[in-house]
């Protein structure tokens, strides 16, 4: 059987797809040289889930940006249990 409609084509291309909600669409495209590497401290248990070697990097298109980021994130924030100990290692990067 035969399918009649017309499939709709997009033309226009994407400046990205998928991007994070944390990236605002207007920022997207922006040069970020100033970044926060976040890792685990070695004997971490979650280390054993995620490998040794696991790092998520965020980057911010200005050094104020990031130092912002980076105070919010070191902030100890209310989901933690009063018994729970966050573990990450924070660290400032430049490219």
């Amino acid at each position: 059987m035969e399918h009649s409609a017309a499939v709709p084509v997009y033309s226009r291309a994407m400046d990205y797809c998928h991007q994070h909600n944390l990236v605002d669409p207007s920022k997207a495209g922006a040069e970020r040289n100033w970044g926060i590497r976040v890792t685990l401290p070695p004997g971490d248990t979650l280390r054993k889930v995620l490998g040794d070697d696991w790092e998520k990097l965020h980057w911010y298109p200005t050094e104020a940006e990031r130092d912002a980021a980076f105070e919010r994130m070191a902030i100890r924030h209310g989901y933690y249990r009063k018994t729970d100990t966050p573990t990450q290692v924070l660290e400032k990067i430049v490219r």
